[in-house]
């Protein structure tokens, strides 16, 4: 059974894959997520009002920051040098909410999925810490990837979006 599962060793116990032999490619991923808040919350982060501060921009700090720390918080992750992390924050006007997206590029051994949706969940995590004061039911939602490019998998496109 061991072998069947490259995560596990023979023993059935949880190990992480060796990917020396794997070959290097250029990786990019794309992850997505949202912030689903009231009007008042809304309109402070809109407005800039937050008592904790501008509210886009130190979570689209924090996402950048969650990326470049992914394992050291998901176990069987790789460390990888990141070339780069593009992370944005926008309000949704429509949906009363904060959609964030974050794309994640490297070359290595090992895809960047887990960085990319690791910057969004920080950055989403973020958003719910500068706002909490005012509003305790928001909902983080739909944290998605949405493609990836590179490795022997090759490529992943997300088809509809929710």
């Amino acid at each position: 059974m061991a072998e069947d599962f490259s995560h596990f060793n023979e023993e059935g116990r949880a190990k992480m894959v060796d990917v020396g032999e794997k070959p290097e490619s250029v990786r990019r991923a794309v992850a997505a997520g949202r912030v689903l808040v009231n009007r008042k919350t809304f309109a402070l982060i809109q407005s800039g009002g937050m008592k904790k501060g501008d509210v886009l921009t130190v979570a689209q700090v924090a996402g950048v920051m969650g990326a470049k720390q992914t394992p050291a918080l998901i176990p069987m992750c790789h460390p990888i040098l990141i070339h780069g992390v593009d992370l944005s924050l926008s309000l949704c006007p429509e949906r009363l909410s904060v959609e964030i997206r974050a794309e994640v590029r490297c070359d290595g051994r090992t895809g960047v999925e887990m960085e990319a949706l690791t910057a969004v969940s920080i950055a989403a995590l973020t958003v719910y810490d500068m706002c909490k004061a005012v509003q305790k039911d928001m909902v983080i939602s739909d944290i998605r990837l949405l493609s990836k490019s590179g490795g022997v998998h090759g490529s992943f496109e997300r088809g509809e979006e929710p």
